[in-house]
């Protein structure tokens, strides 16, 4: 099915995507009959589980995305800022939110598409509100600190490690590496003030320089940032940890992969001396 069909097709049905906390609009989710599809046969598998911790669910829903294509800029659909569900396609961070909704949804002992969205738009959005593209938790320290906030992850680990103080600018200074920046530049005020506020307040993370300090606490389920180098960013790269014997590797949607993949070496690839990543960040989910 042609995909621009798919979606009007869906649409013009009607789907409630927002549960209880709004009134259906069909004019402001964008999915497919297959993320439906896949959203719901996940639920189902994973549902025996649901009395696991939910660290354990992250990494085996993660798992089960293995060889799910990379694709960038997915959620880009313009200033309104549909609810985007695509399983089908995943960056980096899209990975981690859906890994993360999927598990909530499974926790909630629920199986239906209704919950997942409404558990993915709470994830997404600041204080779970979706209203307009500034809305949503376009830099991921923020994302950490927002959902540690609604009680979804804990950023509290992080306070073992050290502050960054680091101007948070890029995007309004960017802005045509985003397009819906790029088309409407009347939205960068609002970004820039976000960006302000993060670099008021930094974040906490774990240097590359003491990597055995980042070892004591980095734990299997961890959702984790890999802190930046870069002017006005904050965190270059997102994935899972996964455990294996003593060492950490990080289950991810890779940009050079292509894909969904756990690195073929430990997460400590990923900081080394000469990488464009400071350090890491935590996210651990909690139920």
């Amino acid at each position: 099915m042609n995909v621009k069909i798919g979606i009007l097709l869906f649409l013009s049905i009607g789907i409630n995507c927002f549960g209880a906390k709004a009134q259906v609009d069909i004019n402001n989710c964008i999915f497919l009959p297959k993320d439906k599809k896949m959203v719901e046969e996940k639920l189902n598998a994973f549902s025996p589980e649901a009395n696991q911790p939910i660290a354990d669910l992250v990494v085996k829903i993660g798992l089960s995305f293995l060889e799910t294509p990379y694709v960038a800029a997915t959620l880009e659909n313009g200033p309104d800022e549909k609810l985007v569900i695509n399983l089908r396609q995943l960056d980096c961070t899209t990975f981690a939110e859906n890994t993360l909704a999927l598990a909530r949804t499974v926790k909630l002992k629920k199986k239906d598409f209704q919950t997942f969205a409404t558990e993915l738009e709470k994830i997404r959005y600041r204080d779970g509100i979706r209203n307009l593209y500034p809305s949503r938790l376009h830099y991921f320290s923020e994302w950490i600190e927002n959902n540690h906030k609604k009680g979804i992850i804990s950023k509290t680990i992080n306070e073992k490690g050290i502050k960054s103080d680091k101007a948070i600018n890029y995007m309004s200074t960017h802005p045509a590496d985003y397009p819906v920046l790029k088309e409407h530049p009347e939205l960068i005020p609002a970004i820039a003030q976000r960006e302000k506020e993060l670099s008021k307040f930094g974040f906490m993370y774990f240097p590359k320089t003491n990597v055995a300090n980042l070892y004591r606490y980095l734990q299997h389920g961890d959702i984790i940032g890999l802190t930046s180098t870069i002017d006005g960013v904050d965190i270059n790269h997102v994935g899972i940890i996964v455990k294996k014997g003593n060492d950490f590797y990080l289950l991810h949607a890779s940009l050079s992969g292509t894909k969904v993949l756990i690195s073929k070496g430990p997460i400590t690839d990923f900081i080394k001396p000469q990488s464009k990543n400071s350090g890491i960040m935590i996210a651990r989910p909690v139920f």
